[in-house]
């Protein structure tokens, strides 16, 4: 999903992805952004990594504008909400610590 290339945008796709960053940054400021392009669906996707237990909390903050931008104004911008990888996996290990393996029925 990583270009090759720099994502090409117009102004209005610009000012509209600096928007949903500015509505991003003012709840949770210690976000990062990447901006790839894809293609199902085609379109931009602004990749934001947040540092909280539950990512669609930022959806919650861009919801509605991200579908006035996309519907009304027919931008295919998309924002996919990430956790750090190391906060999950490390996360994902404790999980396995703490959990025993399910025994299997002898038959």
């Amino acid at each position: 999903m990583k270009p090759e290339n720099p994502v090409r945008l117009t102004p209005r796709m610009q000012e509209a992805i600096d928007e949903l960053k500015g509505l991003i940054t003012a709840y949770f400021p210690q976000a990062a952004f990447v901006l790839e392009e894809a293609f199902d669906p085609e379109g931009v996707y602004l990749v934001t990594t947040v540092d909280i237990a539950d990512t669609d909390e930022v959806i919650d903050v861009i919801g509605d504008r991200l579908v006035e931008l996309q519907v009304d104004e027919g931008l295919p911008l998309y924002v996919t909400p990430l956790r750090p990888i190391d906060h999950v996996v490390a996360e994902l290990r404790k999980r396995e610590a703490s959990t025993p393996p399910a025994s299997l029925p002898l038959t």
